[in-house]
């Protein structure tokens, strides 16, 4: 079951953050390693109704940040153009526990942001990741996303790898 994140939620969370950042620590991909996501970007993601949990048997076992507006930081893209210019909803910040990968767990998160889209009438998603996380690239090649280029990001605009699908 996927559904906004809830104060009651933040501990577990948390847990899922540090997890996923443990696991690019060690797979050395230095992606969530300057200390976001934390409490602070939970709170906030959570007060603009943008969080949500997955539950699996009463566990959260995933999270992430689905954002139904255009993010500042995708206006800019190089080495690539995204496929189209009309309205999206951007997921930033999914991640699923360690012990939980390999079932199929985030591509139900990105299937939760194009269910938000097509409820605003939209046909686009966009997220980014880190060159490094290959993972994440190939979970985004089979989910039927397309790589468009090179953005900035966060305070640090730290480089990713731009990603849109168009439903």
């Amino acid at each position: 079951m996927i559904r906004k994140t809830e104060e009651a939620d933040r501990e577990e969370v948390l847990a899922v953050y540090n997890d996923a950042k443990e696991y690019f620590r060690t797979h050395g991909i230095p992606q969530w390693q300057k200390g976001t996501p934390d409490g602070n970007t939970l709170h906030s993601d959570m007060q603009r109704g943008y969080s949500y949990v997955l539950e699996k048997d009463g566990k959260i076992v995933g999270t992430a940040c689905i954002i139904e507006e255009a993010d500042p930081d995708y206006l800019s893209i190089t080495e690539g153009k995204w496929l189209n210019e009309e309205p999206y909803v951007v997921i930033h910040r999914i991640a699923v526990l360690s012990s939980c990968k390999g079932k199929g767990l985030a591509s139900e998160l990105l299937a939760c942001a194009c269910e938000k889209a097509r409820a605003k009438g939209w046909n686009n998603i966009r997220i980014d990741t880190h060159e490094d996380n290959r993972s994440m690239r190939r979970l985004l090649a089979k989910n039927g996303f397309v790589q468009c280029g090179n953005v900035r990001v966060g305070k640090y605009k730290e480089p990713r790898i731009a990603y849109q699908k168009v439903l």
